[in-house]
């Protein structure tokens, strides 16, 4: 399998750890670790969906809680219906990364830019989720700065994607720094996509906050889990729907 050098230069203060594997033979060579992706070669490899899932890890998620979403994350990779979903796109590949989140101040690049295409890629890298460990302190819930986080991410992936998509994950509303309406109306104007997945055992209208002030873009939605228990099913199906995209099967 071949397997890139770091291609993310990225933003102040963003980690570059970035790995795109997968996608045999492509011609991503030539760049320096840490050094920005030549224009032409980001061109050469294009693909579905860019996808950055943002993982809860404010005062209200303890270690259970996190690990809980870590490997709900996991089995629905492992799940032949999400890589049959992969495989059916246009290209028949995406890109994905996973940030991890808690106050304005704490947002961890923690599972660089992974490139799957095919079954192998996603279990590989459903292993690397499984035995991702929390890397971000507790903190307070900064969405918005959590959605700011995330676009600048989108904004530098070494892909060219049709779509460009941020799924995040909270179980609170936001109370601290940049409010989510803002950081949304940015990155909305950017053509990019918010879906938001809602874990309501604190919140019971959580979804209903979500709509109306955090999601937003093309073909846009939220999706609730009662509680911890349910986000392994809840995650599945809300990977389904973002990697099937509007008008595919």
């Amino acid at each position: 399998m071949f397997r890139s050098k770091p291609l993310f230069a990225g933003q102040p203060g963003l980690n570059r750890r970035v790995v795109v594997t997968g996608l045999a033979g492509a011609a991503l060579i030539g760049v320096s670790v840490g050094g920005r992706l030549p224009p032409a070669a980001a061109q050469a490899v294009e693909v579905d969906l860019a996808l950055v899932l943002a993982v809860d890890c404010s005062y209200s998620v303890d270690a259970a809680e996190f690990r809980l979403q870590m490997l709900g994350l996991a089995e629905a990779f492992r799940r032949p219906e999400i890589q049959r979903a992969i495989g059916n796109g246009i290209l028949g590949r995406i890109v994905v990364a996973l940030v991890q989140w808690s106050d304005e101040r704490k947002q961890t690049f923690s599972v660089p830019w992974t490139l799957i295409a095919g079954g192998g890629d996603a279990a590989e890298f459903a292993a690397v989720l499984e035995a991702t460990p929390r890397e971000v302190a507790e903190g307070a819930t900064a969405i918005g700065a959590a959605l700011r986080y995330c676009a600048a991410l989108l904004r530098t992936s070494p892909v060219s994607a049709a779509r460009k998509v941020i799924d995040i994950s909270s179980d609170g509303r936001n109370n601290r720094g940049i409010h989510p309406t803002v950081a949304r109306d940015r990155i909305l104007a950017e053509g990019m996509t918010i879906n938001g997945l809602v874990i309501l055992d604190e919140w019971p209208t959580l979804d209903i906050y979500f709509e109306q002030q955090v999601v937003g873009g093309p073909d846009h939605f939220v999706i609730a889990a009662h509680d911890y228990d349910a986000y392994g099913e809840a995650i599945y199906r809300k990977l389904l729907q973002e990697i099937t995209g509007p008008g595919l099967s």
